[in-house]
């Protein structure tokens, strides 16, 4: 009796860019490859010559001919879905281009980023089966691209306030932070929006240029403390910043549509922007596996402080990884969840991986300690895999 399992062809390459799928197809065959949102309307003759038996396109234009001859080889064929504000297929994950896209011309409002937030506040909650499958292969489209990029990054997240203002001593201290992080050869990951978020990103852009760039950077963006009342204005200034000083540091972010009114910050060259919320915070800690800073925040670092405590509390990861609050009056008075996370640790694997410290710049000292590492020249992470 045939096995069931058997009729699933074994994955090939992952073909997400044209110079890649140009590359294969010179070998005369896809077959079991994954060819993914790739625009292939000028490569028919590739395709009706070569062999795509078992190959799976997901939502890559083809030529009606080309479609109908590899659907004839036994390939699955996901067609590209018109009049989304989005590419649920997407191989790579954004960049601040792409999520910005007209905004000199139109305003935020006329972005994909805005749209796309639009298009999610319809279809949330109206009970569409096919807007929630969109969603779904969106998210985790994402997630495959995060991981791409990720491969061999040793990685620490950076989580904070989104109202942390421009132009503050805080968000200083964060670039600050951010910068000395990447500068350390870690790939900083934050949660992508505004703040203290934003900071992080912006200093570990700044970690290739001379140190006054990044003081001058943070003067520049003053002008625009907020994202409220202006995204417009406020995205504007960062793309000023960006264009100013080009070639800046490479670093990741993990925004949400969720939380639609919080606009994603242009200063991470990576943008894993998701819908489901829920698979965002675990993603991005779950990936933090260089330790986590937490910098004062309201409820979100809050709960990100637990959601990551509780897979050290168990070792459901394995070894527990480093965790670094940051603010001693935060986080033992104001809202005290040093006190509670420390006698979780206690007698536990994660008691020696976790510390409190009074301020931004003494966070990385209390990384490495924890970590046991030393720090390392700065690692290049996969900077191309972006679109």
């Amino acid at each position: 009796m045939e096995n069931p399992d058997d009729s699933i062809p074994a994955p090939g390459i992952e073909i997400e860019s044209l110079a890649e799928f140009d590359a294969v197809i010179a070998g005369g065959s896809l077959a079991g490859h994954r060819v993914q949102s790739v625009d292939l309307t000028d490569r028919s003759a590739a395709l009706l010559a070569a062999d795509t038996s078992g190959a799976v396109f997901l939502g890559c234009r083809m030529e009606p001919d080309a479609a109908a001859k590899v659907r004839a080889d036994g390939a699955f064929v996901f067609p590209p879905v018109p009049g989304l504000p989005f590419d649920p297929y997407r191989g790579l994950l954004y960049s601040p281009d792409a999520l910005y896209e007209g905004l000199a011309e139109g305003g935020y409002e006329a972005t994909p980023d805005a749209r796309a937030y639009r298009w999610f506040q319809r279809t949330r909650a109206n009970g569409d089966t096919f807007a929630s499958m969109l969603r779904a292969l969106h998210d985790d489209a994402v997630s495959d691209a995060l991981d791409e990029v990720l491969t061999g990054a040793r990685v620490v997240g950076v989580m904070g306030g989104h109202t942390t203002a421009r132009g503050s001593a805080a968000y200083a201290a964060a670039a600050r932070l951010g910068r000395t992080l990447a500068r350390g050869g870690l790939t900083v990951a934050t949660g992508g929006g505004p703040g203290a978020m934003e900071a992080a990103n912006l200093g570990a852009y700044a970690a290739p240029h001379p140190d006054p760039m990044l003081d001058k950077a943070c003067e520049l963006l003053a002008a625009a403390p907020s994202f409220t009342p202006s995204v417009t204005d406020w995205a504007l200034a960062a793309f000023a910043v960006r264009e100013r000083w080009p070639d800046g540091g490479g670093s990741v972010s993990i925004p949400t549509w969720f939380y639609g009114h919080e606009p994603p910050n242009p200063f991470a060259d990576h943008i894993a922007k998701y819908f489901a919320n829920a698979l965002r915070e675990d993603g991005l800690l779950a990936r933090s596996t260089a330790g986590v800073v937490f910098l004062p925040g309201a409820a979100g670092t809050v709960q990100e402080v637990f959601d990551n405590t509780t897979p050290n509390y168990y070792g459901s990861r394995g070894t527990p990884t480093p965790m670094v609050l940051v603010g001693r009056a935060h986080w033992t008075e104001e809202l005290p969840a040093w006190p509670l996370l420390r006698t979780l640790a206690a007698g536990r694997p994660m008691e020696s991986r976790i510390a409190l410290v009074d301020t931004v710049d003494e966070a990385p000292e209390a990384l490495a300690r924890l970590s046991g590492r030393p720090s390392r020249p700065a690692e290049r992470f996969r900077s191309s895999r972006a679109g």
